[in-house]
């Protein structure tokens, strides 16, 4: 006899998986990404910002640490002797500029290769880590060299043949001529015109106040110009009889100035030596 009786059928489905990861991957963390998007968004504006191709110590100082962080990339940096090459190249060209006053030099500590710059305002050394350490105006012009050559996108220029300092009388007085002398063009046709229109109400007796104010304005911004290039040459010659001097006493010193820390191509700085053999341990 057939069995017409029916098996009963569960009430509910099977219950899910308390596992999430068993429906899929696990959705990203919106934190995460609104983080990542504000350091793309500052890295942005700091490179929109900054001139990463003419970096100077004004820039390096005005760099929050954030914007720091955001434009260099730790995990991107170059270093090791490729890094004191790529250094080498560039402060080469920038002595030879006059952008870096002063000595360059291959020296050894702890058995390892540094560079040293030094003049007679102060010094810098730079380990192939990228540290840099040093006093007085060399160790503020070269850090953000050191940080730019340390980035894989900067592009070191080639350095010329003779980059070294020149010799002292081979600087000239100034520099710029050709604008001081289209300068005083101008400043001449000023005074000319001037003179003219002074002249011109005086000989025709005209009943006008406006030829001989204009007279006036134009005498003087001819003297002004006049006295802008005077003072330009001033400056300018100055500033070469100093860049002379400072020169003359590199050239005349016998050794390196008493506050560089390196003797017969050793760095005797023996706080600094204790410092990286214990971050070498």
């Amino acid at each position: 006899m057939e069995d017409t009786s029916t098996r009963s059928e569960p009430d509910s489905p099977p219950p899910e998986s308390a596992d999430p990861a068993a429906d899929g991957p696990d959705d990203a963390d919106p934190e995460t990404e609104a983080g990542a998007d504000d350091i793309e968004a500052l890295r942005e504006r700091v490179e929109s910002e900054y001139d990463f191709d003419d970096f100077g110590p004004s820039d390096m100082a005005r760099m929050s640490a954030e914007e720091w962080d955001a434009a260099f990339d730790p995990d991107t940096w170059i270093t090791g002797d490729r890094l004191l090459d790529r250094v080498d190249a560039e402060l080469k060209s920038r002595i030879a500029t006059r952008d870096v006053f002063g000595v360059l030099e291959r020296v050894r500590e702890n058995g390892e290769e540094r560079i040293l710059v030094y003049s007679d305002e102060g010094y810098a050394i730079i380990r192939p880590t990228g540290e840099v350490r040093g006093e007085g105006t060399v160790l503020r012009d070269i850090e953000p060299v050191v940080a730019l050559a340390a980035m894989d996108s900067y592009e070191v220029p080639e350095p010329p043949d003779d980059w070294s300092l020149p010799h002292p009388d081979s600087v000239p007085e100034g520099s710029g001529e050709f604008g001081n002398l289209l300068i005083q063009a101008v400043a001449a046709v000023q005074v000319l015109a001037g003179a003219a229109l002074l002249v011109a109400t005086a000989v025709t007796d005209l009943d006008t106040i406006v030829a001989p104010a204009m007279g006036v304005v134009f005498l003087l911004v001819g003297v002004f110009l006049f006295a802008m290039v005077a003072n330009a040459r001033l400056s300018d010659r100055f500033r070469s009889e100093e860049y002379r001097d400072r020169l003359r006493a590199l050239r005349e010193a016998k050794e390196r100035p008493g506050f560089v820390p390196v003797e017969d191509g050793v760095v005797t700085d023996e706080d600094a030596a204790a410092t990286d053999r214990d971050r070498d341990e």
